[in-house]
């Protein structure tokens, strides 16, 4: 089965949820080219906070090279019930255009159905205009305003 310029059979998914496993030697390279300074550290705080929801990752790999990482939560509202929320997708630099992203997105659908959730949602920075085209053209719409208040230590 072909998706876009990639063969879904090269293609393979891998799940992560542990700081500790040894995938990470290879998808957090990728996800910090979204992620700016993030480290081991920074990722093992995230996956291990006492509070909180952490994220799920999938990464897709061709052999043992990551091509794009994923970070995602299943959250329930009172809007939709289940959804499967996007916190962060990548896909290498060196992989962009060939199909992966949209591979990604296909895989977070099936994973998404497989859950039992009614939608997927995601936010994606205001100055990312290239990001948006991709969204748009694989059927995702704007459907609210995301708003946000910074908190100051201390208070």
């Amino acid at each position: 089965m072909e998706m876009g310029n990639v063969m879904a059979e090269e293609l393979r998914f891998v799940e992560v949820s542990d700081a500790a496993d040894s995938h990470w030697s290879e998808m957090l390279p990728v996800l910090a080219q979204l992620r700016e300074g993030l480290n081991r550290e920074g990722l093992e705080s995230v996956l291990t906070s006492p509070v909180g929801q952490p994220p799920r990752f999938t990464g897709a790999f061709i052999d043992d090279a990551c091509v794009s990482v994923a970070g995602w939560r299943l959250l329930a509202n009172t809007h939709l019930g289940l959804v499967l929320y996007v916190d962060d997708l990548v896909v290498d630099g060196s992989h962009r255009g060939q199909g992966y992203g949209h591979a990604m997105l296909d895989e977070m659908l099936r994973i998404a159905s497989s859950l039992g959730a009614r939608a997927i949602d995601l936010d994606s920075g205001v100055q990312r205009s290239e990001a948006h085209r991709f969204y748009f053209a694989n059927g995702y719409s704007i459907s609210s305003h995301h708003f946000r208040r910074m908190i100051a230590e201390g208070v």
